[in-house]
């Protein structure tokens, strides 16, 4: 049967597939509009189950907060390739997403993922862009956060994303939490602070300092207290308010915002990146 031009844009539209795939998908559906987007994610699905096994870790990662500021969400939508991460219509996608999540809330990646969209769910939607793009395409990653006050930064052409949240709200404070943000994406801090490290991670440090003292020699009674300094200059490093403020070498991050308003904190953090 005769595929009409009007028809195949149509398809182009709502799919973002190629101009022959959607001719082709409309003549095997036999003009049907709704069949040729079954026949589509079909092959996506196809697709999709024979690049399971490749890496996705290019992509794309979002950062958005709401207007009333208290609410934010980070996004990585995942490809093989730079060349269809900087794409156009692979960034527009991860975006509708990120508005989405920011506009739904939801709990987490598998609550986004069964959410409506544009007649599918983003998860079909996905499965349906394998098809379009021929790489493998994933949400690889999604967090929230809820704060009186929540700032984002996006880093780096979209390579990370990151929320953190302040204890107090104030358009004065806008400034310091996208500096703080800044911090996260350059210093990659593993906590907020030294309740929010692991046990099992403090217990190996203090293991690691006390062999290395062992090492080098140091009496067994002095082992335990050389470890607990070692284990302070591994929170000063690795913990976000205790690490040392990179526009100024000369106080903590905590130092930085208690410079700007006594008592002003984080609360948590989110840190999404590529790779």
């Amino acid at each position: 049967m005769s595929i009409k031009a009007a028809d195949v844009k149509a398809l182009r539209d709502q799919t973002g597939a190629g101009m022959m795939d959607c001719k082709k998908a409309l003549t095997e559906a036999n003009g049907d509009f709704e069949k040729a987007i079954e026949v589509l994610r079909k092959k996506g699905q196809k697709l999709s189950a024979k690049r399971a096994d490749r890496e996705a870790k290019e992509g794309v990662v979002l950062a958005k907060v709401s207007e009333d500021g208290s609410k934010g969400i980070v996004v990585k939508l995942s490809c093989e390739t730079d060349f269809v991460a900087k794409n156009e219509d692979f960034i527009n996608l991860t975006d509708s997403f990120a508005e989405l999540a920011l506009k739904e809330f939801p709990k987490d990646k598998e609550a986004l993922l069964a959410l409506p969209y544009d007649g599918t769910t983003v998860g079909e939607k996905i499965v349906e862009q394998v098809g379009v793009i021929g790489e493998k395409v994933e949400l690889a990653d999604y967090e929230k956060l809820e704060a009186p006050q929540v700032e984002a930064y996006i880093h780096m052409g979209n390579k990370a994303g990151v929320l953190v949240g302040l204890n107090k709200a104030s358009e004065e404070y806008s400034e310091a939490g996208k500096n703080v943000a800044m911090q996260v994406a350059a210093m990659k801090p593993l906590a907020l602070d030294e309740e929010g490290v692991d046990s099992s991670v403090v217990e190996k440090e203090i293991e690691i300092g006390k062999e290395i003292a062992r090492k080098e020699g140091k009496p067994e009674e002095m082992l335990e207290r050389i470890a607990m300094g070692k284990l302070n200059k591994f929170f000063k490093e690795n913990t976000l308010l205790n690490q040392t403020y990179v526009k100024d070498g000369k106080m903590s991050v905590q130092q930085y915002l208690d410079s700007v308003d006594s008592g002003l904190t984080i609360t948590d953090f989110k840190h999404i990146k590529l790779g």
